[in-house]
């Protein structure tokens, strides 16, 4: 795939699948700007896993829900590498309660990171990525089940969709711009606070009887940020294990 001396921004990626995208990304040749808002030492190991494998990479700390931080991280990359081919936007966070549990603060930390943090990225790429880049937005498929306790979060999953399928018409200059729609994956985000009998049960709903790894998720991101994904363009991929 052709991606060697590109240059991606990758958000949020100081762990989790955004640490596994960074990193496979490096491996190909691409530079990359390691994104993180409050997750310094996590950057820096991601950093050090790039380095040895030969790879280039920079860190810069920016909350993508504050455009004026998104806008400082873009402008980091450029000084640094002097343009940004590819954007991965990968920065999230889930709360899982039932609806009626949900807290003002609740809606407003997932909308704001996952909704407006990605509106902001795409505001600055619209003039700062480079002409024929490649936009990767992250959605999930809990978009697309009725899973209890996950209203708020698939609903901001659901606008990114949107989102990403407008903007793939309007942004131009060659730029393809699609979402990726992972299942169950096993990170610290995902885990976090489920039982065994969940992960079992959640496992047992694809067709692989797994949960799927980072490195399932990073490789599909890796064909979408190469040259030879240019003709997709406006779609959501899952990437589920045919979850859904």
């Amino acid at each position: 795939m052709t991606l060697d001396k590109k240059v991606a921004i990758v958000t949020g990626s100081s762990k989790g699948i955004g640490r596994e995208v960074a990193i496979q990304l490096a491996k190909k040749g691409v530079s990359v700007v390691v994104n993180h808002s409050n997750s310094e030492a996590e950057a820096k190991e991601t950093l050090d896993t790039i380095k040895s494998y030969g790879g280039t990479a920079i860190a810069v700390k920016a909350d993508v829900s504050k455009r004026d931080e998104v806008s400082q991280l873009f402008d980091k990359a450029l000084e640094h590498f002097g343009k940004v081919d590819v954007l991965v936007n990968n920065a999230g966070i889930m709360i899982s309660k039932e609806l009626k549990d949900n807290t003002q603060d609740d809606f407003s930390r997932q909308f704001d990171v996952n909704v407006r943090g990605t509106f902001n990225t795409l505001q600055e790429a619209h003039s700062k990525l480079s002409d024929n880049g490649n936009i990767i937005n992250f959605s999930s498929s809990t978009a697309k089940l009725m899973f209890p306790t996950y209203s708020l979060y698939s609903a901001t999953k659901a606008a990114v969709e949107q989102i990403t399928r407008v903007f793939s018409k309007e942004v131009g200059r060659g730029i393809s711009v699609n979402a990726i729609a992972p299942g169950a994956t096993e990170t610290e985000l995902f885990m976090e606070g489920k039982s065994e009998e969940t992960i079992a049960k959640l496992s047992s709903m694809n067709a692989f009887n797994r949960l799927a790894q980072p490195i399932d998720i990073a490789n599909v991101v890796v064909f979408l940020a190469s040259d030879e994904s240019k003709w997709i363009s406006g779609q959501v991929v899952g990437a589920n294990g045919a979850l859904v």
